[in-house]
């Protein structure tokens, strides 16, 4: 797979240039505290063999651990993202971009001209939308306020739960955090994970880095000596890059144990949902509405298609289904699932399943998987039926505030149903 790039020319080569000068940096770093501070001062001034190959081991150790995870955070920023394919609109509307690009006629007025480009800012009112499919096969989704998900005007195409538009690279990307210069990408579910044990191990270095160095100085002080230039050289760029990675772990970390990202932080105080949630099917009430899926054509009414539901009564409560309703007798009619669209309250984190199971969600549940960039995060296997990300605590929660019957519709009526239609 290609390298996904900033559409800015001055990111593009911010990113090319800083894995060179980190290159650089580790270098000088390596160079002082292998040969300066434990072969030529521990070792050979002050034989202190115990404190030389003890700095040794830690310092290998630990650069390792970053080169490592930094080079598995560096893959999946550029090559591996988690970037929702395009909509087949603005696939074509690419293809037609490339086209007048090519032939360098982009409307009357040049390449400046707005009006003749193509432009999707509508959703796709058709009820057989590409992509559809995908939110209603599962009990709940984020929707908009008439039940339907949201839509990514840009990439044409319906945003799944947690999926951000990213201006950096003009593509949609699951659970994104944000654009980092230093991995040269995007960092987002598939990476994210690996960043944060690249900045905890960045830390960790520098501060292994750091103490040698300070080490050696002291000890130079004590002996009279003059301070070695190079010794008060690394010492500044690891209290830098140190300090910078240490923020960068603890606000990582805060991220992991409250299930959020850059994105969710921004408005999250304010921040309001609108759940499409899977409830039993004919149900209705004046406290919140209700959608069925998949969607019917908007030339045909809805009381055509069926002539009687059960409803909620004012406070709530499941209300008695009425005598004369009849039961359904189509198989279109019993693969239909209805939902309610409900809100959350101001604050509320859908996703947030509690700070240990937060945490395995994004680090795994193997202690192994914690040090080591071995796997993705769990939270990149989207097979879960309930939800594209677990949020099971916050539909309780919904289910209850609403008085809806705990847990999603099960399908034994259904199946029933459909079974007496065979037998007649």
């Amino acid at each position: 797979m290609p390298a996904i790039e900033s559409t800015r020319a001055a990111t593009r080569w911010t990113t090319r240039i800083v894995p060179i000068v980190l290159a650089v940096a580790v270098a000088f770093a390596t160079y002082v505290v292998v040969a300066r501070v434990c072969l030529r001062y521990l070792l050979r001034s002050l034989k202190q063999h115990g404190a030389a190959i003890a700095i040794l081991v830690l310092y290998f150790v630990f650069l390792l651990l970053m080169i490592v995870t930094y080079a598995r955070t560096l893959y999946n920023a550029n090559f591996n993202p988690g970037v929702v394919p395009l909509g087949p609109r603005a696939v074509d509307r690419r293809r037609v971009g490339r086209g007048k690009r090519t032939n360098q006629s982009f409307g009357p007025y040049g390449a400046h001209d707005i009006e003749g480009r193509a432009y999707e800012a509508a959703p796709d009112n058709d009820p057989d939308s590409p992509g559809l499919e995908s939110f209603y096969s599962r009990d709940a989704f984020v929707c908009e306020t008439d039940g339907r998900p949201k839509w990514c005007s840009e990439c044409c195409n319906w945003k799944q739960d947690r999926v951000h538009h990213s201006r950096e690279i003009g593509r949609c990307v699951y659970r994104m955090d944000h654009y980092c210069p230093w991995a040269g990408g995007l960092i987002d579910e598939n990476s994210f994970k690996f960043f944060v044990q690249f900045t905890t191990y960045t830390a960790v270095y520098c501060a292994v880095v750091l103490g040698a160095t300070a080490y050696a100085l002291r000890r130079q002080v004590e002996h009279g000596a003059s301070p070695d230039p190079y010794l008060l050289a690394t010492i500044v760029i690891a209290a830098f890059f140190g300090l910078f990675s240490f923020l960068m772990t603890v606000t990582s970390m805060r991220y992991i144990f409250l299930n959020m990202t850059n994105v969710d932080i921004l408005t999250f105080h304010q921040k309001v949902y609108q759940l499409a949630v899977r409830v039993p099917r004919g149900t209705r009430s004046d406290r919140f509405g209700v959608i069925v899926y998949p969607l019917t054509n908007p030339k045909v009414s809805p009381g055509e298609k069926k002539k009687g539901v059960s409803s909620l009564n004012p406070k709530g409560h499941v209300a008695e289904v009425q005598t004369d309703v009849l039961p359904a007798t189509s198989r279109d009619d019993l693969a239909t699932r209805t939902f309610a669209i409900l809100e959350t309250m101001p604050g509320e984190n859908p996703w947030d399943l509690g700070p240990w199971r937060n945490w395995q969600s994004v680090m795994g549940t193997n202690p192994i998987d914690w040090v080591l960039p071995i796997r993705h995060s769990p939270c990149t296997n989207h097979d879960n039926l309930e939800s594209l990300y677990r949020m099971d605590r916050m539909l309780e929660q919904l289910r209850s505030r609403y008085s809806l019957p705990a847990g999603p519709p099960s399908d034994e009526s259904t199946i029933i149903e459909m079974r007496g239609l065979r037998s007649q």
